[in-house]
């Protein structure tokens, strides 16, 4: 117990450090690195709490792809982060009263012992039939009965963000060649015969 506490305060603690670290930062490169360190030891506490499907999952999707992508889309675009902060006391008050919002949500969140003290004292059990399950058979049976619907809507909202994007990010170049299908499909189109006159090019 004294071992788990110890390890608990320390992920906690880098947790918490490495956040700061991702906003405090001046370099855009530092701050995705922290947040890759906030994302290891937050899947820490998950495995603490006995979620290790949630921890793993931390790790593979938001490391392995989500901050690696915020990463490799820092380090290669040509931002200029002088012109970026000109604008910056112009959104300081629409910036500061969405702090402040998030701020009044933490302290609730966080005196939640004091409002509904019931809650905190009754411990959280598990659906009957989930309880002899794995956590990742209990998160599928849940996550694809009872929230099926939901789950569908969020995967329709992705995908028409993900069309969007590309419609938005597309264009196309002039004197660029691009991939025909038909011409790929149809092998009689492939070849193409040519009488070259002798001393002349194609």
């Amino acid at each position: 117990m004294i071992l788990q506490a110890l390890f608990f305060y320390l992920f906690s603690a880098i947790t918490v450090a490495s956040a700061l670290m991702v906003i405090g930062s001046r370099n855009p490169v530092h701050s995705v690195l922290f947040l890759i360190l906030a994302f290891f030891n937050a899947a820490g506490l998950f495995l603490l709490l006995g979620a290790e499907f949630l921890a793993m999952l931390l790790v593979v999707v938001y490391v392995g792809a989500v901050a690696v992508l915020f990463l490799f889309v820092v380090m290669m675009l040509d931002v200029d982060f002088v012109e970026l902060r000109q604008g910056f006391l112009q959104y300081l008050p629409v910036g500061g009263l969405v702090g402040l919002v998030f701020l009044v949500e933490l302290l609730l969140a966080f005196s939640g012992w004091v409002f509904a003290p019931e809650l905190v004292s009754q411990p959280v059990t598990p659906i009957p039939p989930l309880a002899t399950m794995t956590n990742t058979a209990a998160i599928g049976q849940v996550l694809y009965t009872h929230y099926i619907f939901f789950f569908q809507i969020a995967g329709f909202v992705l995908l028409v963000a993900m069309i969007g994007a590309i419609v938005l990010t597309l264009r196309h170049k002039p004197n660029v060649k691009r991939q025909v299908i038909a011409d790929q499909v149809h092998r009689s189109q492939i070849v193409e015969i040519h009488t070259v006159e002798p001393g002349k090019g194609i």
